[in-house]
């Protein structure tokens, strides 16, 4: 049976396969790894131990920048194409897993850390989601993030609602208007450090904005 792919934000059966978006993906997004995403990315997995389950991993962009003291990286990503890629981008520390984010297949506390980076926007249950993070994570274990977040300006949050519907069926599921911070509290965890910034400044896409990156732990 196929895993799915989350839902997007108009309220669309699961996405299977998502091929489309996964080259779109592909071809874009070494451009912001140029302007300062790869330093922010090094920056969200600084000091990571142990083994570690990377939610929707993509195409493999993190996996450079984890430390040498992280022994194993569980990539979790559930689309072919993307998969693929992720493969290529592997090392030996790297087990690809094809799962969803709602049904993770590790045992309760067996993991030291989850990295969300840019995917919970377009899970589908999200606090389903959080759940299974809360039960692979070993006591003390911690999430480390880095998510785009709906903007605080009025005019441009206005915004992002209008356009989510339609920019959820062009990318992926992602829903440009959600309120991250606030998911992780209202489903069990504790934001231990975060700062929020504009990146990539002068482009404007619903996604520009405010993102977010930091550290939580379960409550």
């Amino acid at each position: 049976m196929p895993r799915v792919f989350g839902v997007d934000s108009g309220g669309m059966p699961p996405l299977i396969e998502n091929p489309r978006f996964a080259r779109f993906f592909a071809k874009h997004a070494l451009r912001n790894e140029r302007r300062g995403n790869a330093v922010l990315r090094a920056e969200m997995l600084a000091g990571l131990t142990g083994e570690v389950a990377e939610i929707g991993a993509g195409t493999g962009l993190n996996l450079r920048h984890y430390p040498a003291a992280v022994t194993r990286i569980l990539a979790v990503e559930p689309e072919p194409t993307m998969r693929v890629r992720l493969a290529q981008a592997a090392n030996e520390r790297v087990e690809l897993v094809d799962a969803v984010a709602e049904d993770l297949p590790f045992g309760d506390a067996s993991v030291d850390a989850v990295v969300i980076s840019a995917v919970l926007c377009s899970i589908g249950d999200a606090p389903r989601a959080l759940a299974e993070v809360r039960r692979v994570l070993k006591p003390g274990g911690e999430v480390r993030f880095y998510e785009h977040v709906r903007a605080r300006a009025r005019l441009h949050g206005r915004f992002q609602d209008l356009v989510a519907p339609l920019w959820g069926r062009m990318m992926g599921g992602c829903r440009p208007n959600s309120d991250t911070l606030e998911l992780f509290r209202a489903n069990g965890f504790v934001i231990e450090r975060w700062r929020e910034f504009v990146f990539p400044a002068g482009v404007l896409v619903p996604v520009v904005g405010p993102r977010i990156l930091g550290m939580a732990t379960v409550a």
